[in-house]
């Protein structure tokens, strides 16, 4: 009786629960239709992501510092919690915040030990395009280097742990030669090309001097580009920079700050602090965006391809695996 009872109002909590999911899902929809204004036709829709407070502001205030977290690689390949990839969601995160009245100024959370070369670029222009419009402050948790300092230069107050591993200016390709494997086991690579450079990272032969030196050249100019928007955001010359510390090594928290790569040292609450003052807001709250909840998305997880595999990750999986062929910006002790 007991277990009937039990099974009863699990049914009624989980009916409630989709029927509210309906509701919120169809208002979702309404609000989309309604942005219509006038354009062939085309729905313009941002996905709203949920407010979590942090810490409470003053009562009569509708101020907010908006927290936006950026942690893990950053690649376009790795999906989001709304958008297509975790870069959609960085970016949908700082329109947000930009586009809300009462958000007066952004805290970027980066712990990330960088990413793709693109998607790096991608989630910086997005962060200069926010603070273009309100003060956006960096606060560099326990790493934050190569693609995620890259990111970071992008805000106006940048600031980190003492102990934080930041730094790492550089570009890396990698690719796996394995032709004595292949010669070991009697097996060979056949490859048709239409150009001399088209199979250039093949593993299965040894790179030639000419395919080298070009993708040596790729590297430099988009290291380059990296070096420059340091300079640029951090006021450095680039010349005083490729002949010091923007050779790939990373740097402590403390280092960063004697090379005037970030501003300041501190906590989390110094710089929901920092915020708040350039905001010009003592008394705004502190929220944190998170995805909003969707039953939708929970059943597409949960039957996502049918799979029902549990995955256990080890120590020795928490290394990025890199794609043969991409760019990166990383530091070397992530390569392999």
């Amino acid at each position: 009786m007991a277990a009937n009872r039990k099974l009863g109002c699990l049914s009624v909590f989980l009916f409630v629960a989709l029927c509210a999911s309906v509701l919120v899902n169809f208002v979702l929809a309404a609000t989309a239709f309604r942005k219509f204004q006038g354009r062939g036709g085309e729905v313009e829709f941002r996905p709203r992501f949920h407010e979590m407070i942090v810490e409470r502001g003053a009562r009569a205030s509708g101020n907010k510092i908006a927290v936006i977290s950026l942690r893990g690689l950053i690649s376009t390949s790795i999906a989001g919690n709304v958008g297509e990839s975790m870069v959609d969601d960085l970016r949908w995160q700082l329109e947000q915040a930009r586009d809300d009245e009462n958000v007066r100024a952004v805290v970027l959370e980066v712990d990330s030990p960088g990413g793709e070369v693109t998607a790096s670029d991608m989630i910086y222009h997005a962060v200069v395009k926010t603070r273009a419009k309100k003060p956006v402050v960096v606060y560099m948790e326990s790493l934050a280097a190569s693609g995620g300092y890259y990111v970071s230069c992008g805000g106006k107050y940048l600031m980190a742990n003492e102990t934080s591993i930041t730094g790492s200016i550089g570009v890396i390709i990698q690719t796996l030669n394995y032709q004595q494997l292949f010669d070991k086991i009697g097996l060979a690579s056949v490859v048709f090309k239409s150009g001399k450079f088209k199979d250039m990272l093949n593993g299965a032969r040894p790179i030639t001097e000419e395919e080298r030196a070009y993708i040596q050249s790729f590297v430099m100019k988009t290291y380059e580009k990296f070096l420059g928007i340091v300079a640029k955001e951090r006021n450095l010359p680039a010349e005083g920079l490729r002949n010091g510390i923007a050779d790939g090594r990373i740097l402590s928290g403390r280092d960063a700050l004697d090379f005037k790569l970030i501003d300041g040292l501190g906590q989390i609450e110094d710089a929901y602090a920092k915020a708040k003052e350039l905001g010009h807001a003592a008394d705004a709250k502190i929220v944190k965006y998170g995805p909003p909840f969707s039953l939708g998305r929970v059943f597409r997880m949960l039957t996502k391809s049918g799979d029902t595999k549990i995955e256990l990750t080890f120590p020795g999986q928490l290394t990025p695996r890199l794609e043969s062929g991409r760019a990166y910006f990383l530091p070397g002790f992530y390569a392999p």
